[in-house]
């Protein structure tokens, strides 16, 4: 294999864990890229239950499973990185990134995710819950399975748990290492095992400009 071809192989394994930069790419790179992508997808269509709106980028070390009854919808310019674990029902909506070892199962109820929603690096969302009663061990406890709704615009840190049956109200952000086991409110910052409130985005300085940093998704 020659240079050039190396190099766009290392490049390839740069996006798959930095996908925010494959919506930036330069006009020299973007028709391999996009021909690389076309393939990727296609074949997690062909492999599975699944539904991939336009724009989207899946690194083919993600590993999407979506069996029949447990369709797996990405909508329009979602991305999602190596090593991510996602397993439906779930439906992500227009621009959600899920980034690197980021683990997500549907149970049974699914899992529905909002606009522009970011689910940081090693982050973990569990449709289903076993039982713990003392009667039996934990491998035969029925399981359950309530869902998981998170809303637009949140932001869910690194290495942070939702538990099911919860639900995150739009614009609220999850701290890195936060275990959330009840509802968040619409724009609360929670934090903390078990996560509490501990403010109200609305309350923090204007940043004067748009956008921000992207890669960061510690919280």
């Amino acid at each position: 294999m020659d240079l050039d071809a190396l190099r766009r192989e290392q490049h390839k394994r740069r996006l798959s864990w930095m996908p925010w930069l494959y919506f930036v790419l330069k006009p020299r790179h973007r028709g391999w890229a996009e021909a690389w992508q076309r393939e990727v997808q296609q074949h997690l269509r062909d492999m599975e239950t699944v539904e991939i709106e336009e724009g989207c980028f899946i690194a083919p070390e993600a590993r999407i499973f979506a069996e029949l009854g447990r369709t797996v919808v990405i909508g329009r310019g979602c991305s999602i990185a190596a090593d991510v674990f996602l397993h439906g029902p779930v439906v992500l909506g227009p621009g959600v990134s899920i980034n690197a070892r980021a683990s997500l199962d549907g149970g049974a109820a699914g899992i529905r995710i909002g606009e522009g929603t970011r689910i940081a690096t090693g982050a973990t969302l569990y449709a289903f819950d076993h039982g713990i009663a003392p009667d039996r061990p934990v491998r035969d406890q029925p399981v359950t399975s309530r869902g998981l709704v998170i809303g637009a615009d949140v932001w869910v840190g690194a290495n942070a748990g939702i538990t099911d049956g919860v639900s995150v109200g739009d614009h609220a952000v999850v701290a890195m290492g936060a275990v959330v086991t009840q509802d968040v409110p619409a724009w609360a910052i929670v934090a903390g095992v078990p996560a509490r409130v501990i403010g109200d985005r609305r309350e923090r300085p204007r940043t004067g400009a748009p956008g921000g940093w992207e890669p960061g998704d510690g919280a």
